[in-house]
């Protein structure tokens, strides 16, 4: 009986060993951008189904509302069907908060922490994966870039809970409550989630600075991206002199774009003239930062802001956060270099600069591709969104855009959507996510063919 069992449990390990290798070959044989959608695919079924088990529920939750779920958690955008704090209990929100961490980090981030943590090098497989799941300028190394990111990101995620639980605590919220709701918040804040354990998100906190400049603190670190840390740190360390040209755009972007909204976002919504002056001041600050970073808090109703406005969130929901970080959208340096090809043109110049400095014109093309298929997408997305609901076009021009920016602000409508409707924001959130050159490639990818002469055409623009 003895040999018996030797031979059984042999032959399951060499059967489970047979399993690995096979997967480890699926995994090597995709390409760096293929394997990105895979594994977050994979984590976003997962996350679906183990939503799906009743013991994760306060109360019955139909399957599509779970993988609508699933999908907003680990694309980081916010936007939900159903109320994440009544329908889940704290198991399941557990869940909910692990799939807007990985989504956070990056899904090649979190597998590389954990080879990092049982002492395991790092393949030319796992570089070439991260090296397409974050977009860094030259000079930055991938070991240095993944020791930054997971160093900032728990020293910040932490920091931001200890404060939150005072800011929590003297607002009045209980004790209990505060301490998981501070952890929540937190990584929602930096992941740049958006998601909340409160039903009309920090509606209630309007008025809180505390509360209100904690969260944005957290968010614009998020968003700001692992580029300008890595940046800032290898400065501050010696190992560099200066702050490198990309961490200078997207810090000039930032700024110039929250600035630029906040003012429209004071001046221009009426249903914010009944707050005090400084409250005003605080919520369009908010309002404007949320919509860039894509964090997708909201301290003021969204559901009747006048038109004006409610375009000046789309346009930021739009450009969104900055590369290599939490944060969605095009991205704020695309949205400088379409800027400068833009200016460099109506002046005649024959090379794009910016800052003085000119931008590779590889970098153009991207910007570019990058431009057209979110505007292709949010087309797509709206006719067909369109053809599927009842809803006036700006609404659903805006949670389109909130969805394939990875933001979560929303007019009110994503609950009230058709189960045909709530499966094409699932597509677009997780294009966002991924990225659209990024999915691009993964789909349409193929290999690279040399053009001659004779492949040449020119054609009039």
């Amino acid at each position: 009986m003895g040999i018996s069992y030797l031979f059984m449990n042999t032959n399951k390990r060499a059967g489970w060993h047979q399993v690995v290798m096979t997967y480890r070959k699926f995994q090597v044989s995709l390409s760096p951008q293929q394997n990105l959608l895979f594994g977050f695919a994979t984590y976003t079924v997962l996350g679906c189904l183990l939503l799906c088990i009743p013991f994760f529920q306060n109360q019955s939750v139909a399957w599509v509302d779970n993988l609508f779920i699933a999908t907003s958690a680990i694309s980081t955008t916010g936007l939900v069907t159903i109320s994440v704090a009544d329908s889940y209990n704290g198991w399941g929100q557990v869940i909910v908060l692990g799939l807007i961490q990985i989504g956070g980090v990056g899904y090649m981030t979190f597998t590389s922490f954990v080879m990092l943590s049982f002492k395991s090098n790092l393949t030319h497989w796992h570089q070439r994966v991260l090296n397409s799941e974050f977009s860094m300028p030259k000079g930055f190394f991938i070991h240095d870039f993944l020791k930054a990111v997971i160093v900032f990101t728990v020293l910040i995620e932490a920091l931001g809970a200890v404060a939150l639980f005072i800011a929590f605590r003297d607002a009045g919220v209980e004790h209990n409550a505060a301490i998981w709701s501070s952890i929540f918040h937190s990584i929602s804040a930096f992941c740049t989630a958006g998601f909340s354990l409160y039903n009309n998100s920090f509606e209630s906190f309007v008025d809180n600075v505390p509360v209100v400049s904690i969260i944005s603190v957290l968010s614009i670190f998020g968003s700001l991206g692992f580029i300008v840390v890595t940046d800032f740190w290898n400065r501050l360390s010696g190992k560099t002199k200066i702050i490198s040209y990309t961490s200078r755009i997207i810090l000039l972007a930032l700024f110039t774009l929250i600035s630029v909204g906040t003012l429209i976002i004071f001046f221009f919504e009426p249903s914010m003239q009944v707050l005090r002056p400084g409250t005003r001041w605080l919520a369009a600050f908010f309002q404007s930062m949320t919509a860039l970073t894509t964090v997708g808090f909201n301290t003021i109703p969204l559901q009747g802001i006048v038109l004006p406005v409610l375009l000046v969130i789309v346009l930021l929901m739009y450009v969104g956060a900055s590369p290599s970080g939490t944060g969605g959208g095009m991205k704020s340096t695309t949205f400088v270099a379409l800027i400068a090809i833009m200016v460099s043109r109506i002046r005649g110049k024959s090379n794009v600069t910016f800052l003085g400095k000119a931008i590779p014109l590889e970098r153009m093309y991207v910007a570019t591709s990058t431009f057209m298929l979110y505007a292709s997408v949010i087309f797509v997305a709206t006719f067909l969104l369109s053809v599927t609901e009842s809803f006036s076009l700006e609404q659903i021009l805006f949670e389109t855009t909130s969805a394939i920016g990875t933001v979560g602000l929303s007019v009110g409508i994503t609950a009230s959507l058709s189960t045909a409707g709530k499966l094409i924001l699932v597509a677009v959130m997780f294009v966002g996510r991924l990225g659209v050159i990024t999915f691009g490639l993964a789909i349409l990818a193929k290999r690279k063919k040399i053009a001659t002469k004779e492949d040449e055409a020119d054609l009039a623009v």
